[in-house]
């Protein structure tokens, strides 16, 4: 690989990394109606990564009535989307989906930045 090829490959995950996490249609859809059941408009959905899990990192999620001027706030399809600075290079350029079928049914998060996940789809290293 060449060093312009290397820099711009550096930039471009410098950038994802960055950018925040991203949510499907169906998964703000799912939040948009748990909030609602929740009956509090201050909520937004919290994801962070945090250490354990089998494979060294798991992911949480919650609603959260807390931010900090610290957090990176989104918005995307009218849900709150907040992502704590030490979770952000772990979550960047991820997506949350929502599913609901018959074998899969719940959240999921496609992680570029993982190189591996447990059978269980909530940790990764």
């Amino acid at each position: 690989m060449s060093e312009t090829t290397a820099s711009k490959v550096k930039l471009n995950l410098r950038s994802k990394k960055q950018q925040g996490m991203v949510m499907t249609d169906g998964a703000a859809r799912k939040v948009k109606e748990l909030l609602a059941a929740e009956g509090d408009d201050t909520l937004a959905l919290r994801v962070a990564v945090r250490p354990g899990g089998c494979s060294g990192f798991s992911y949480e999620m919650f609603f959260d009535g807390e931010t900090t001027r610290e957090d990176v706030v989104t918005e995307l399809g009218g849900v709150r989307l907040v992502v704590d600075p030490d979770s952000l290079p772990w979550l960047g350029g991820a997506v949350l989906d929502f599913k609901d079928g018959l074998m899969d049914s719940g959240f999921t998060i496609e992680n570029p930045n993982a190189s591996r996940s447990c059978g269980c789809g909530n940790s990764f290293s």
